[in-house]
């Protein structure tokens, strides 16, 4: 008997398995007034809806409303989203971008560390913390290509990369790098560190923004209290938690003030804590974001207890809060050079300003560096003392983005809104932020 072949029909079943699992991505701007439809239809697979908000938040776009739902095996998603400015997405390679992005969520997605070493640190925050880090790190030979830095609840997370200034490559003596890491715990445990303060050296980095949530979810920053108190207007989120138990999902709510990236943090949270998003809801208005989820555990179960109730209303307002940076936010933009993050941090700690977050990158020998500063007791920083660090450091390569509010009422009762001084503060422009994301993903190449 003559045997059929199969091999044609193999390979049409293996095409319908890859059409199953790729995501498809529709991109539409025609049907919204004033922003751009994302739409992704995908199997259904554990954490890809907070892979595809990662990879809009990472273009630095904002969600203005959204809807998922996950009806058995299948999602959808719907995502309305703008530029930073708010205006609808027309640049082809942003759109080409989101497009392959989107549609290939189905792989593990990590940051690439060839070439550098990563340090992990969470410890106690204090005034002048991230002073010494940098100078234990410049004595030690260290070149900091890129970090990130947070802070929340008296607690710090920071995720940095380095690479040896001799060499220009990742640190491979393991000697030296366990000089860094004793070193730097030294400096995290100050004179009166009650918890451990930990160090280590990261192998496989997930995303870095997605990791500081880990390290500050891992060390229960959601359960201390805030040692430096800020005076902004920033109100603590709302969050609610009830069962509808006809359907056996846990509804969350919550009702905060609206800023890029809330959608991200807040899906890092429930991920952290092993639940499931099958609905949701995002909405935005110039009052506020409302965010409602329908959610259940990784086993299939609803939240079953008060005590439950209250530990998850505490983590989501944690997550929420870390990236609510209080104070003035400084940009520096200068060539790249050893030593060049001690002297700046040196600077800020002589004149009593407190670090509340931080992003340093370096591109091409150019450092590119962002702080938000408040003074020692969270308060706003005088706009005479910004000045002065401006003068210390170079008013041409330090500039303000923003002062706080009260700030600039008094320095408008005061006529000192003039063109010099910190009137005169040069902003990144949104097109130069969208351009560097691109080229880091290697969408765009360098017009030099």
């Amino acid at each position: 008997m003559m045997q059929m072949d199969r091999r044609p029909y193999l390979d049409e079943f293996e095409k319908l398995l890859v059409r199953m699992n790729t995501p498809r991505v529709m991109i539409d701007n025609a049907a919204c007034v004033n922003a751009t439809l994302v739409m992704i239809d995908s199997a259904r697979k554990d954490g890809i809806l907070l892979e595809a908000v990662q990879v809009l938040t990472d273009l630095n776009l904002l969600i203005k409303k959204g809807y998922v739902s996950s009806d058995g095996r299948w999602n959808m998603d719907v995502f309305h989203v703008t530029d930073l400015g708010g205006n609808k997405l027309t640049d082809h390679n942003i759109i080409n971008c989101i497009q392959h992005s989107l549609g290939t969520i189905r792989n593990t997605r990590s940051k690439s560390i060839d070439g550098m070493t990563a340090i992990e640190l969470t410890g106690t925050d204090r005034v002048g913390l991230l002073s010494e880090v940098f100078a234990v790190l410049s004595d030690l030979k260290c070149d900091v290509v890129e970090s990130k830095v947070w802070t929340h609840n008296g607690r710090i997370a920071s995720l940095i990369y380095l690479k040896d200034c001799d060499s220009g490559c990742s640190i491979g003596d393991s000697q030296k790098i366990e000089k860094i890491e004793a070193r730097l715990r030294n400096v995290l445990k100050g004179d009166n560190d009650i918890r451990s303060a930990k160090t280590s050296v990261s192998i496989a980095v997930t995303h870095t923004e997605r990791r500081l949530h880990q390290m500050m979810y891992a060390d229960r920053d959601y359960e201390r209290s805030a040692i430096i108190k800020t005076s902004g207007e920033y109100n603590s989120p709302l969050v609610s938690v009830q069962n509808c138990l006809e359907k056996g999902y846990s509804v969350l709510n919550i009702q905060c003030k609206d800023r890029p990236k809330l959608l991200f943090d807040v899906l890092c949270n429930l991920t952290d804590m092993q639940y499931v998003v099958f609905h949701a809801t995002i909405n935005t208005t110039e009052n506020g974001a409302y965010l409602e989820f329908f959610i259940r555990h990784t086993d299939g179960s609803p939240i079953s207890s008060e005590a439950e109730k209250q530990r998850v209303t505490l983590c989501l307002r944690a997550a929420i809060e870390r990236r609510a940076s209080e104070g003035v936010r400084l940009e520096l933009c200068t060539t790249d050079r050893p030593g060049l993050l001690a002297e700046v941090t040196r600077t800020f700690r002589e004149n009593a300003l407190n670090v509340t977050r931080a992003e340093i990158s370096t591109t091409m020998g150019t450092a590119l560096n962002i702080f938000y500063v408040t003074d020692a007791f969270g308060n706003d920083v005088d706009s005479k003392m910004i000045e002065s660090v401006r003068q210390g450091i170079g008013s041409d390569c330090l500039k303000v983005k923003e002062l706080p509010f009260r700030n600039q009422q008094n320095e408008e009762q005061n006529g000192g809104g003039g063109g010099g001084g910190l009137g005169g503060a040069v902003l990144l422009s949104l097109g130069s932020l969208v351009k560097k994301n691109l080229y880091n993903l290697g969408w765009i190449k360098s017009s030099s």
